[in-house]
C-alpha cells in the first residue's frame, strides 16, 4: 500500500513540473518551485492530509491540463492560466495559508521581469 502511495505521489509531481512547462517562464520556476516546496512540506503528513492535499493537487493539475489545451487551441489571443479560489475554500484555509497564498498572489502578478544579459566587450579565451 506505501508503495503504491508514493508512486503516485511521485507521478503527480512529474505530471505538474511537466505541466509548467506551457506557463511563462516567471510562472513556470514561480509554480516549480512552489510544487517543490509543497511536496516537500508534507512529505510527513498523516493519511487524511495526504488524501486532501494529493486530491488538491490532481485537481489543480487538471486545470492546468484544460487551460493549456485552450490555450493551444486559442493561439491568436494571449495564453490565460489560473482560476478564481471560491470563498468557501478560503473559509477553510488556516491563517498561515492564506499568507502563503497572497505572497504566491503577489509573487505571480509582478510584472514581467526582462532578462537581460549584459554584452561583454571583452573577448572570451
Amino acid at each position: 500500500m506505501l508503495g503504491r502511495h508514493v508512486s503516485r505521489v511521485r507521478a503527480l509531481y512529474r505530471r505538474l513540473l511537466q505541466l509548467h512547462r506551457v506557463l511563462p517562464p516567471d510562472l513556470k520556476a514561480l509554480g516549480d518551485q512552489y510544487v517543490r516546496d509543497e511536496f516537500r512540506r508534507h512529505k510527513a503528513a498523516g493519511p487524511a492530509e495526504a488524501r486532501r492535499f494529493l486530491q488538491e493537487w490532481e485537481v489543480y493539475a487538471t486545470v492546468l491540463w484544460q487551460q493549456a489545451n485552450e490555450n493551444r487551441q486559442n493561439s491568436t489571443e494571449k495564453a490565460c492560466f489560473g482560476t478564481s479560489l471560491p470563498e468557501e475554500k478560503l473559509n477553510d484555509f488556516h491563517d498561515e495559508q492564506i499568507g502563503q497564498l497572497q505572497e504566491l498572489m503577489l509573487e505571480a502578478t509582478k510584472p514581467s521581469r526582462q532578462f537581460s544579459i549584459p554584452e561583454s566587450t571583452e573577448p572570451k579565451i
